[in-house]
């Protein structure tokens, strides 16, 4: 193709200015300083060389999702949630569409912004009030009334319209009426307020510490807005966060947990920073059935059935809770979001890392726990010491002829158990060490099998679902103390998870693509170090395997918060990985 029809960014695209496409000379009016082409899907390329690249994808963040990230083009897709949350969060339609003109190559598509301000439009059109003991469903105009009283599964939580047109609902309906008009396109401001719950007073206790400036505007955003959620790196101080929440509410308060090892951080991190007693918090868990004016409850026990019901919800959910925290919000589970439906009348306060669901319930928490109420970009706070950079690496390793074999006459499922966990990556891991002889690291995988196996090649402890709390909080003891330096983990290591002194990170199989575990699994190793310097985060990558293709997908998180992500041979690493890792190649 000659050069002159070649696009002046993105490759080879015809430029015929015959076509009806080019006919006007306003479309190819460029703006220099752009490097998105807004298209009328609703997709968003971002050119990645531009110098302006980082600063668009940062701006484009606030209520775009990325779909794909190959080398120099990333494809972004705007979507209602995401510009339903962007609203919510006190981001103006102004702002939105300025952040598309201001980077956009060329002008916006016709209709692309009448779409964007429909969409932000909706967000509001239909209020939930409250009148006393009753609540009231209202809408802005007669159309978006119309549209919901067609829906049948709306229409029977409804009661019979008043003189003002409003809706009479019930209590136990307020969840479900949101989770159903979001399904429809209507995202409802709820505006029913909340109870107090039963009063409990603590304070933090900043004698040697303070709250960052962006975790105290994490905690205004959310007191001043009701309930929602508030997205924070791993090692940036999620707890912090909402300690400061129920200080500033004063209330009884129900927090929900990944896991037991994840409720006792908890509690000794509020011991700690507050001026809350033992006899103030307990713990509802498999072992211990405490209820006490601040409890901290895991998924699992909330989740348990006896004799086909959940044993535990009613039991919870009878104390007057002023504020319930769901720790980890993005590992939500289905009898959870069932409780929280009913949890309408309490203030919800959800954090996390990603507010990416793997189970695509992203809607289900906008709707229940609430809106985006804040959230920081990973690289900003890179930038302001509060979390360590990272550089992260994918070492692809080749299968040996009787693996590949196997392999290829393999089902689906079995084909990624034998690309995940095949034993060339035990050199790879010992390759590494290695290198990494004095640096404190996690081997993190998924398989049991591997877990085990690369615990005993390497003589080193291990840490899976089967470890007993106690034997685990020793050995995390021990990495904290410099005893060990070195712990093979299962993906029970994904989430709350304290070992500041982590700075490496070998990640030997994952789930699938899971965005959602990247996100935590990186977040392990990124508690600024003492030294001051960088995490190194490994993706061990089985070649020419849906290993490798999985991997992608997992590459969009790392991408999404601009982090670089270099691919290079197991055979590269005695040569090359020193210098990349000195910084004698970029």
């Amino acid at each position: 193709m000659p050069r002159s029809e070649r696009s002046p960014c993105l490759g080879f695209v015809p430029c015929n200015q015959s076509s009806p496409k080019f006919a006007s000379l306003d479309w190819w009016a460029m703006n220099p300083d752009g490097c998105l082409i807004v298209q009328s899907d609703k997709t968003v390329l971002l050119e990645v060389g531009h110098p302006h690249s980082n600063d668009a994808r940062h701006a484009l963040a606030v209520f775009a999702e990325l779909e794909r990230a190959p080398e120099h083009v990333h494809t972004y897709r705007i979507t209602r949630l995401g510009l339903w949350n962007a609203r919510a969060a006190g981001h103006t339609r102004e702002e939105i569409l300025a952040t598309l003109e201001q980077y956009s190559k060329f002008a916006l598509p016709p209709g692309i912004v009448e779409e964007i301000e429909d969409t932000l439009r909706r967000f509001g059109q239909i209020d939930i009030t409250r009148e006393g003991d009753q609540l009231y469903l209202s809408t802005a105009n007669d159309v978006t009334r119309a549209e919901i009283i067609r829906n049948p599964k709306v229409l029977e939580l409804l009661g019979e319209p008043d003189d003002a047109g409003r809706f009479p609902i019930a209590a136990w309906s307020r969840g479900l009426i949101k989770q159903e008009l979001l399904k429809r396109g209507w995202p409802a401001a709820d505006h029913a307020g909340y109870t107090e719950g039963t009063p409990h007073a603590m304070a933090l206790r900043e004698d040697s510490w303070g709250l960052r400036e962006y975790q105290k505007e994490a905690v205004a955003r959310f007191s001043d807005q009701g309930s929602g959620v508030v997205v924070l790196p791993c090692g940036a101080g999620k707890t912090l966060v909402g300690a400061g929440v129920m200080a500033k509410l004063g209330t009884s308060t129900l927090i929900l947990v990944t896991n037991t090892v994840s409720a006792r951080q908890w509690r000794a991190e509020l011991l700690a920073r507050t001026d809350l007693t033992e006899d103030d918090i307990g713990e509802y868990s498999g072992s211990i059935k405490e209820i006490k004016p601040v409890t901290i409850a895991s998924y699992t026990i909330m989740a348990a059935k006896r004799k086909g019901e959940f044993a535990h919800l009613g039991i919870l959910d009878a104390k007057n809770w002023g504020l319930v925290v769901y720790d980890e919000v993005h590992l939500l589970p289905a009898p959870v979001f069932q409780l929280t439906a009913q949890l309408q009348a309490r203030r919800r306060l959800g954090l996390t890392a990603t507010l990416v669901r793997e189970d695509g319930r992203e809607g289900d928490v906008f709707s229940l726990i609430g809106p985006k109420r804040f959230d920081v970009p990973w690289k900003d706070l890179e930038a302001e010491g509060y979390i360590a950079p990272a550089r992260c690496l994918e070492i692809r390793v080749n299968l040996p002829t009787g693996e590949r074999l196997d392999y290829a006459a393999g089902s689906d499922k079995e084909r990624f158990r034998l690309a995940s966990t095949s034993p060339t990556k035990s050199a790879v891991v010992k390759e590494l060490l290695a290198i990494h002889k004095d640096d404190p690291t996690l081997i993190i995988g998924t398989y049991l099998e591997q877990i085990e196996q690369l615990s005993s090649d390497l003589d080193l402890p291990m840490i899976t679902g089967d470890t007993p709390v106690p034997v685990r909080e020793e050995l995390y003891a021990a990495f904290r103390a410099g005893e060990i330096t070195r712990l093979v983990v299962s993906k029970v290591a994904n989430f709350s998870l304290d070992l500041p002194e982590a700075s490496v990170a070998i990640q030997v199989s994952g789930s699938f693509g899971s965005r959602q575990e990247e996100a935590q699994r990186l977040g392990r190793i990124l508690r600024p170090k003492a030294d001051g310097g960088p995490a190194t985060f490994y993706t061990l990558v089985a070649r020419d395997t849906v290993d490798q293709d999985f991997a992608l997908n997992r590459q969009r998180f790392l991408a999404e918060q601009g982090y670089g992500y270099r691919i290079m041979e197991s055979t590269e690493i005695s040569h090359t990985l020193p210098l990349v890792l000195s910084g004698d190649i970029q």
